[in-house]
């Protein structure tokens, strides 16, 4: 079997441990920069570009809810289209390159968007409570929640391999 030829940018993008770093203009502030085990547990060598923007997308959602009221849902604009904004209901990809989010318009509309990681592009928004819920949803603590389930599964197969 030949071996592959890789550029050096490749091979750096194989090795490299995922790393968030943020700086606020507030110093009261608190940054995000930590990356969770469930994240960091398979190599990015081992990840599509569609399961990669997916662990990175959860993570900011569930940044962006731990910074809202009991008032208030998370939301995500889209850019370069008349798509407007979608109340986040649910979020996956298929790999290797789409992603997709689920929920609904400001009319109450069911909406899904399937969008390649290539153009992914979005805005986090908080829009008010629907008045119909006493509580707010958090679909980020869902979806953070379902990222360490299936991490789990992996390393159990893993082991059993």
């Amino acid at each position: 079997m030949q071996d592959e030829i890789r550029t050096s940018a490749e091979a750096y993008e194989d090795s490299a441990i995922p790393r968030r770093h943020e700086v606020h203009a507030d110093p009261e502030t608190e940054a995000c920069n930590d990356v969770p085990d469930a994240v960091r547990q398979k190599p990015l060598k081992h990840k599509s570009p569609a399961e990669w923007a997916y662990e990175r997308l959860i993570l900011y959602i569930q940044n962006f809810e731990e910074q809202l009221d009991n008032e208030h849902e998370v939301a995500m604009g889209f850019t370069g289209g008349d798509t407007g904004v979608i109340r986040i209901e649910g979020m996956g990809f298929f790999d290797p390159d789409i992603v997709t989010f689920y929920g609904s318009d400001a009319t109450g509309t069911r909406t899904q968007l399937i969008q390649h990681v290539s153009q992914l592009n979005v805005m986090l928004r908080a829009l008010p409570r629907q008045v119909d819920r006493a509580v707010p949803r958090r679909i980020g603590f869902r979806l953070a929640q379902d990222l360490d389930k299936e991490n789990e599964t992996a390393k159990s197969g893993d082991e059993q391999g």
